[in-house]
């Protein structure tokens, strides 16, 4: 649908959550790339672990969990809104992707939420009551479904380690790898849900996924340029 354009996932407790310091450069990034045609995903951070600790206790199901979650997702990309809209930005209503070539094509910089849209009929989770599908399979399944140049999570640490570097400082940076190999080495920790990394194996149009941080200024920019920075993870 939008071959030209690329879907950049802000991530939400990596970034968001961070306010002003993190949020401010990343914007001014974001404007100054502009040229780029991009498509912004929010996630929930904090507030979407609140709304789902709220909705457990009530019992809601997992259908209810996953439209609430998507809710908790809308408030980050009305806030984004507001810093991008001398500059064009405008959140994008739920579900509303045949407007995109439109709004890309007239300038605006469309804002979406990340959780897939299965919304109430989210499949029940084989582990308890909480959305198997999360906000990072939510923005690669946006970009692959819309078919996109390009796919850009924005964390906040340098991509993808052989362990959490905050508790192993002997953890190394993995600069690149195959989806098919990264889930047979079975790490202990990743940067972007797993779901993301088994989907990719069968991708049709978005065969590799860039993992940056965001913190660093210049790295979006590098990125949406075509370099390698951070970790590149490609349907092998």
């Amino acid at each position: 649908m939008v071959p030209y354009a690329t879907v950049v996932g802000l991530g939400g407790r990596s970034v968001l959550d961070r306010g002003r310091a993190a949020v401010f450069p990343l914007v001014d990034e974001i404007v100054a790339n502009k040229r780029h045609k991009m498509i912004v995903a929010v996630s929930g951070g904090a507030r979407m672990r609140h709304v789902y600790q709220i909705a457990l206790d009530l019992g809601i199901p997992t259908g209810g969990l996953a439209m609430l979650a998507g809710g908790s997702e809308e408030q980050y990309a009305v806030m984004l809104q507001a810093l991008l809209a001398r500059h064009g930005g405008a959140a994008m209503p739920r579900d509303h992707f045949g407007d995109l070539p439109l709004w890309l094509q007239s300038g605006i910089i469309p804002i979406v939420i990340s959780m897939p849209p299965y919304h109430y009929w989210e499949p029940p989770s084989a582990r308890g009551r909480l959305p198997h599908n999360g906000s990072d399979l939510g923005v690669y399944m946006t970009a692959e479904a819309l078919g996109v140049k390009a796919m850009i999570f924005v964390k906040d640490r340098d991509g993808l380690y052989t362990d959490d570097p905050e508790t192993n400082p002997q953890a190394e940076l993995i600069p690149r790898i195959g989806a098919r190999c990264l889930l047979a080495r079975e790490l202990p920790s990743l940067i972007i849900d797993r779901a993301v990394v088994e989907t990719l194996r069968n991708a049709r149009f978005i065969k590799r996924v860039q993992i940056i941080n965001g913190l660093r200024p210049g790295n979006l920019t590098r990125a949406l340029e075509g370099e390698p920075v951070g970790t590149i993870i490609e349907k092998d």
